[in-house]
């Protein structure tokens, strides 16, 4: 049974009216951030020339917001108000737009942020779009906040700027790859110096402004934080696998590669120096499976980073979704990892 399955399963017993009325506030909150971000874009790009169409049913789904889904949900943990959180929802999706619009031109890839009537080939520009538009919602959003005196204008500067920080970090590590790297770093290394900010700061991103608006506890915001810090590393070590030959040819940093090049041997270092000089294309898969106790050790460290974090982001009644979550995120990812025991 699946993560939502699960949910949908404990719904149907009267016993757990709090699974019940936690999941369906988020449901109804996603659709209305989603809702505010949308709105906003569509005001924004009016008289520009450049239509956005109305948004399908899919852009609200639970499933295709997974992660902000989990955000949402460590609003919820830390006490944050209603209004609040639907605004958080609107300002993750702009922080979203700005990542995948960053990641399209870097990759050489589009993922949609916003649909619109640009011409289909131009996937260049309507990433630079996305991030623009993002952007400038991201400040509408703060603005109205402002006018309705839940924020002060000095704030609204100060989150601003903290919209940017929030991802400058992850940007800059991701900028130092793009020329491919000198070297292979030892495994640790690579977690402190590449995938900390890659992604274990970026899944901390939701709180920047949050934390800056929000009063409460320091202890509540550094334990949701956390969470997701953890959460982020666990997706990243499956990223890592699902991207390994890629990686090994385009010369950027992998725990995998850094497994297998430092502590596997001297097969292991030779055949990854041939895999990165070759123009034969390897699967993930026939380069994990030569090197069984590689995928072993990162399916292992992946489970640990995602349970570390799912277990502090759910509350004590919804610790039967771990699993559930780490199934999901494995699936959506495309990752191979081993059973949890």
């Amino acid at each position: 049974m699946d993560f939502f399955e699960q949910i949908e399963e404990r719904r149907g017993h009267k016993s757990q009216p709090h699974d019940e009325d936690l999941f369906l506030k988020i449901e109804t909150e996603i659709r209305e951030g989603l809702a505010a971000y949308w709105e906003t874009a569509s005001r924004i790009l009016e008289g520009s020339g450049t239509l956005l169409m109305k948004a399908s049913e899919s852009y609200y789904a639970m499933k295709n917001n997974f992660f902000s889904m989990l955000f949402l949900y460590s609003y919820h943990r830390a006490g944050i108000s209603r209004g609040p959180r639907i605004m958080y929802v609107a300002i993750n999706q702009c922080l979203r737009g700005m990542v995948t619009g960053c990641d399209n031109i870097l990759d050489n890839e589009y993922k949609k942020t916003l649909d619109t009537d640009l011409p289909q080939g131009g996937t260049r520009f309507r990433s630079v779009l996305d991030i623009m538009v993002s952007d400038r919602v991201i400040f509408d959003i703060l603005l109205k906040a402002m006018e309705t005196g839940y924020l002060s204008r000095e704030k609204l500067i100060k989150a601003c700027a903290l919209s940017l920080h929030a991802l400058l970090r992850s940007g800059v590590q991701e900028a130092s790859e793009e020329n491919g790297i000198a070297g292979i770093l030892p495994p640790e290394e690579v977690l402190r110096s590449v995938h900390h900010y890659k992604t274990g700061l970026l899944f901390q991103a939701p709180w920047h402004i949050p934390r800056l608006l929000e009063d409460m506890p320091q202890i509540q915001i550094h334990s949701m934080m956390d969470a997701l810090y953890n959460l982020g590393m666990g997706c990243q070590m499956m990223d890592d696998m699902v991207d390994l030959s890629n990686d090994i040819r385009n010369r950027r940093h992998n725990y995998v590669l850094s497994l297998l090049y430092h502590d596997s041997g001297e097969e292991a270092r030779k055949k990854v120096t041939i895999l990165a000089s070759d123009n034969i294309s390897y699967g993930n898969e026939d380069i994990l499976d030569s090197f069984p106790h590689v995928k072993a050790a990162v399916s292992k460290k992946a489970i640990y980073f995602l349970e570390t974090g799912l277990k502090t982001l759910f509350d004590p009644g919804h610790q039967f979704l771990v699993e559930p979550a780490i199934s999901f995120l494995s699936k959506r990812i495309g990752a191979a990892l081993i059973r949890l025991e």
